[in-house]
């Protein structure tokens, strides 16, 4: 029997609804909002490390980052991305005999308040 690949990753994106103008931003906003993706990213996927359960050390190791470069590293995917870590989606969700320990989408919740505070503050110093 084949296994089905299984992702387990959060896609963080701040600016599907700009996209179309971010191509009238100026050079240090783009930057700027750079900074905070990444720094939101790296907040998301350090949290995640620190979340996952005791014993799981290729998962600790593994949470990776993406940046979608259609976007121009305004987009990135925390998480999981190689098919040998599809058991960290039964971490996240749990199974009938093993219960949920999520650490990915917790880690995401508390970023989420973050998020545009991070944001705001790297265009206002790029503003300066």
């Amino acid at each position: 029997m084949a296994r089905r690949r299984v992702r387990t990753t959060v896609r963080i994106t701040g600016v599907d609804r700009l996209r179309g103008r971010l191509e009238d931003l100026p050079e240090e906003i783009k930057q700027a909002l750079r900074k905070g993706v990444q720094e939101s990213s790296e907040a998301v996927r350090d949290d995640t490390k620190r979340g996952v359960r005791v014993g799981e050390g290729t998962l600790q190791e593994n949470v990776g980052i993406d940046y979608d470069p259609e976007y121009g590293g305004l987009v990135s995917t925390v998480g999981w991305h190689d098919d040998e870590h599809y058991y960290a989606a039964f971490h996240e969700r749990g199974t009938r005999r093993f219960p949920a320990q999520p650490a990915l989408g917790p880690a995401l919740e508390r970023e989420r308040s973050l998020y545009a505070a991070r944001l705001t503050a790297e265009v206002r110093k790029a503003l300066r």
